[in-house]
């Protein structure tokens, strides 16, 4: 993996004023990986959004692991079933 496509975990809690904790029970329940090079975490870019997402659900609307983990759950259930029904359509279309 390329190291220009990290960010460092502590870089990312400083910035959004949150213990390093928070992230490490988000990578505990399987919501977040970390990546870990030569012994400091990092966060792949393709992480980062799903992260700030789960950041803002627990700091602003005071949600805690348990929620954004059944609410992150959701979210990719409806993001499945949207492509899917981009599918249908594409489908349906040839019979149109």
């Amino acid at each position: 993996m390329n190291h220009e496509h990290l960010t460092a975990a502590d870089e990312f809690c400083s910035y959004h004023h949150i213990e390093a904790t928070f992230i490490r029970s988000l990578e505990d329940a399987g919501l977040v990986q970390i990546t870990v090079v030569n012994q400091s975490r990092f966060i792949p870019e393709s992480q980062l959004a799903q992260l700030e997402r789960m950041v803002r659900l627990h700091r602003e609307l005071d949600i805690n692991l348990a929620g954004i983990e059944a609410i992150t759950h959701l979210l990719q259930r409806v993001e499945a079933m949207q492509l899917e029904m981009q599918g249908l359509r594409n489908r349906l279309r040839i019979y149109e």
